[in-house]
């Protein structure tokens, strides 16, 4: 499997495969696994979608640190991937997040659905 490398193939790829609400119901489970209150309708816009999440990670970046790492930890996010980033400009650095995540979630429902 090839990762998508922008949110907009990411996207894509997830509606062509008819997998999306999948990745949302993924998403909102492992949202709830790490006490992180927000929860995505399955019929949510891509767009809304990542501007919420976005929004949500500035905020345990800037608020509530070791929350955000949980998540981190609990959706697998790798800390190669993580370390690689500029933290420098929290709102980038929480885009790029939210990039990093989408995309581990899309590849266990990827690999959820064509092995399963």
């Amino acid at each position: 499997m090839q990762l998508p490398k922008t949110f907009e193939e990411l996207i894509a790829e997830s509606q062509d495969l008819k997998l999306y609400k999948k990745l949302v119901r993924q998403l909102n489970k492992d949202l709830s696994l790490a006490n992180i209150d927000l929860e995505f309708n399955e019929d949510v816009l891509p767009t809304s979608l990542k501007l919420v999440l976005q929004e949500e990670l500035y905020d345990l970046i800037q608020n509530k640190f070791s929350e955000y790492l949980n998540l981190l930890y609990i959706v697998d996010v790798t800390e190669v991937k993580v370390k690689a980033l500029d933290g420098n400009d929290v709102v980038k650095l929480s885009e790029d997040i939210c990039f990093l995540i989408l995309q581990r979630e899309w590849q266990k429902v990827y690999y959820k659905a064509m092995y399963s």
